[in-house]
C-alpha cells in the first residue's frame, strides 16, 4: 500500500516539511497564490483557503 499525499485540514501531520494547498481536481494544479506552510510532524493541518483543497508535501533541496 502506498504512503498518503494528500491531506486535509485537521488531519495529523506525518512528517515535518512543506507543505502547499492544491486542487482537488487533476487539472488544478496551477493554483494563483497557493498557501504554503512549515509543519511538524504530529501538528494538525491548517484551514485551507477553501474546502475544496487539500495540503500536499512538497519536496525541497537540502543544502550540504
Amino acid at each position: 500500500m502506498g504512503e498518503r499525499s494528500e491531506f486535509t485540514s485537521g488531519y495529523e501531520v506525518p512528517n515535518t516539511g512543506v507543505y502547499i494547498e492544491v486542487g482537488t481536481h487533476p487539472d488544478s494544479g496551477e493554483l494563483r497564490h497557493p498557501k504554503r506552510v512549515r509543519l511538524h510532524k504530529g501538528e494538525k493541518f491548517p484551514e485551507t483557503t477553501n474546502s475544496d483543497r487539500k495540503w500536499r508535501r512538497i519536496k525541497t533541496n537540502k543544502r550540504s
